[in-house]
């Protein structure tokens, strides 16, 4: 992600999460030295981002989002995938994450990449729905 690019991915946060990050955020995320923000165009569209930090030798992916119009498409999976093989390059050996309770098809996603449930977040979010705790071991 560039500067350039931080309307339209704020834009598409508000298409596609429950509590968005703010515009704010995402000027963070560019000065966070441990960020990185993936981004995922389709015929020259942004239809995904993945948000992930470089901590402590472990990858903590923030946020991962899809363009409603574009789900079921495999844009996220495409996204997990980049990060996963770029973390294994960089000999890193795990990636953890906190997802709602609530998002089946998220948490399935994760599954299929080899995340495993490690515990939950009470009242996580900002309208009280618990976090599961997920990570994958590389």
């Amino acid at each position: 992600m560039q500067p350039t690019d931080l309307a339209l991915v704020h834009q598409l946060e508000c298409a596609s999460q429950r509590d968005p990050w703010t515009l704010q955020h995402f000027v963070n995320e560019l000065a966070n030295p441990v960020a990185s923000v993936d981004l995922y165009l389709c015929q020259e569209q942004l239809s995904g981002f993945l948000c992930t930090w470089l901590v402590a030798g472990e990858l903590q992916i923030q946020n991962l989002a899809t363009l409603p119009a574009m789900r079921r498409r495999g844009i996220a999976a495409k996204l997990l995938t980049h990060a996963i093989v770029r973390s294994r390059t960089t000999g890193l050996t795990s990636i953890w994450l906190e997802v709602r309770v609530g998002n089946k098809p998220a948490i399935a996603l994760y599954e299929r990449f080899g995340f495993v449930a490690s515990g939950t977040r009470s009242a996580y979010y900002l309208d009280g729905e618990d976090a599961l705790i997920m990570s994958c071991q590389l």
